[in-house]
């Protein structure tokens, strides 16, 4: 009697062991799953986050390092842009070369410019820097360097934040006049060339673009747009051979070819690209490399009235 006793609570309590067992399998996965859910999502989130700022912080350093998007005249985002060469003929118009060659930096200074002006340098080759404000020591060193190697030393705004300069008329004003003062300080040189950033087509200004020419040809400041584009602007990871041939395949039915491309810091394969370009433009032998001079005719993008 004992003995069966004994063996029903056996029985029962292996039922209850192997009941809590199943239970235990069965609960222990679903909350470790919730548990692990909730991670995730949390983790999500977190990724998230991470990717807003990331792509709020690049959009700054696009802006401090001039780094934006433009295409060629051809594909301006503006709707029916075209580059117009205003009509005139510079005093000197070098009538024995069928086309006059402008290499133009927009962007600058950085590490790159030194290495620019070594090359331009080493070609006898004159160009000319739009370049933004910087006041570090190196910078102050290569916009002195600009000048006195016979460059011109042109103006892309002191900021390039565009969500100020193109606040309105009274902000593009205020950079421009801070670029000029600051480069004359300490060059010596006061410069009278513009080149908008994003072009003079861009489509990001809250300001009228005609108000802001308006206000450049009342300070006695051309501006230049391009209708050559090396391509540079899109990315910075273009390669050196595309890039050379965009500016060879740019030149074809033009006589003034103003060539735009960059010296900001992550612009190596420009650097790479430019004694190709050079050299594959002193051999066609109808060619000649001049800077902006109060000769030049002005390269302008032209949009219709809306």
């Amino acid at each position: 009697m004992g003995g069966t006793y004994d063996r029903k609570k056996r029985v029962r309590r292996l039922k209850k062991i192997i009941i809590g067992t199943i239970i235990a399998l069965v609960v222990i996965p679903v909350i470790v799953s919730i548990i692990l859910g909730i991670r995730v999502h949390s983790l999500q989130i977190e990724v998230k986050a991470l990717q807003e700022e990331l792509a709020r912080v690049k959009l700054e350093s696009e802006e401090e390092t001039g780094v934006y998007t433009t295409g060629s005249v051809e594909t301006s985002s503006r709707e029916e842009v075209e580059t117009v060469i205003l009509e005139q003929e510079p005093k000197e118009n070098y009538v024995q070369y069928e086309k006059l060659v402008y290499l133009t930096f927009d962007d600058g200074p950085s590490r790159n410019t030194n290495r620019i002006l070594d090359i331009l340098k080493e070609n006898d080759v004159k160009a000319t820097f739009f370049v933004v404000g910087k006041t570090d020591e190196e910078s102050i060193k290569a916009y002195q360097r600009i000048v006195a190697e016979g460059h011109t030393l042109a103006m892309h705004s002191y900021s390039h934040k565009y969500s100020e300069i193109y606040e309105s008329k009274e902000s593009f004003a205020q950079d421009i006049k801070q670029l000029q003062e600051y480069l004359y300080r300490i060059t010596g040189v006061w410069p009278r060339y513009y080149r908008f950033p994003g072009g003079s087509s861009n489509t990001v200004s809250r300001a009228d673009m005609q108000e802001l020419i308006a206000y450049l040809n009342e300070s006695g400041i051309t501006y230049f747009d391009w209708n050559v584009a090396s391509g540079d602007a899109v990315s910075g990871q273009l390669s050196k051979e595309t890039i050379v041939n965009n500016c060879i395949t740019g030149l074809e039915g033009k006589r003034e070819c103003m060539v735009l491309m960059h010296d900001a810091s992550e612009k190596n394969s420009t650097v790479e690209a430019l004694p190709v370009i050079i050299e594959e433009i002193k051999g066609r032998g109808d060619a000649v490399f001049l800077p902006i001079t109060d000769e030049t005719v002005p390269v302008q993008h032209k949009m219709a009235k809306q």
